[in-house]
Formats: C-alpha cells, structure tokens, sequence
C-alpha cells in the first residue's frame, strides 16, 4: 500500500517538475536578456567616462561638441537603465507567476492525493465489509448444511423405523 502512495506522489511531481523546467528556461532567456542589456550599459558608461575626458577645443579646452557628446551618452545610459528597470520588473513578475503557478499546482496534487487516499480507505472499508458478510453467509451455509445432514439421517431413521414396522406387521 505504501509503495502505490510512493508511485502515484512520484508520478504527480514528474508532472510538477515537467512545468519547472519550461518556466525556468522561459526564466533563463529574460535573465540572459536583461544581462546582456547590463553590458551594454557598462560600455557606454566606458564611453561616457572617455567622452569626459575627451576635449578638442584650443588649449585642451572642452568643446559644446564635446560635452554634448557626454550629454547623448548619459541619455542612452538613462533610456538603457529605464529598459532594464523594465525588463526587471517582467522577470520578478515571472517569478511570481511562476511561484504562484507552483503553489496552486501544488495545493491541486495535495488535493488529488487526498482524493484518493479517501478513494482507497473507502475501498478498503467496502472489501472489509464485503469479507466480513461472506464470512457470515458461509458460517450460515455451514448451519444449514448441519440441519439438512440432520434432517437426513432422521428421515433415514424415519424410513427405516417404518419400513421395520412395517416388516413386523407382515
């Protein structure tokens, strides 16, 4: 009995691990996503730092030219930044979904288990019963058969007492 338990809860989390894995690759991409948008915030930060640097007006001066170079790549930074806040936002929100997902799966397999653990102790109430009532009719069967072995040997003796008076008579 414990080994059909060990089956059938082996059997409901193969089908819970089946959606882990799909929703952790779906997972994987975003991360892999949002990494790769990290990166490419890090090299423009590389260029906004030499853009700082950078001066080709006389005299080693800054140019407007120069500084609005560092201004434009602040603004990619900043448009870089609100994506990856954004992409952020979609992977925690998969995350939770995902948990969610998790949790309601497994509170529908706890309730299947249930389901059939009550399933098997009726069963096993009913075979009982069913055992118990077959035990009854076979000691009655065996009362009967007493009374008809009974009934038999009087009615031989019944027979043969008349068939000797009847002997006696003659």
């Amino acid at each position: 009995m414990k080994l059909f338990f060990f089956f059938l809860a082996l059997l409901f989390s193969a089908d819970c691990f089946s959606y882990q894995q799909s929703d952790s690759l779906a997972y994987q991409l975003q991360r892999n996503k949002i990494n790769a948008m990290l990166n490419a915030r890090s090299q423009k930060f590389g260029q906004y730092t030499e853009s700082l640097n950078s001066r080709t007006g006389i005299f080693g001066l800054k140019t407007k030219k120069d500084m609005q170079k560092s201004i434009d790549i602040l603004k990619d930074i900043i448009q870089t930044d609100n994506a990856i806040l954004k992409e952020t936002k979609v992977l925690l929100d998969y995350k939770t979904f995902e948990q969610e997902r998790v949790v309601i799966k497994s509170k529908e397999t706890d309730f299947k288990n249930l389901a059939y653990m009550r399933t098997i102790n009726k069963l096993q109430d009913e075979n009982e019963k069913i055992k118990n009532e077959f035990k009854a009719i076979k000691d009655n069967s065996r009362f009967y058969q007493v009374l008809a072995i009974v009934f038999i040997i009087i009615s031989i003796f019944g027979a043969l007492f008349m068939f000797s008076k009847i002997l006696r008579k003659k």
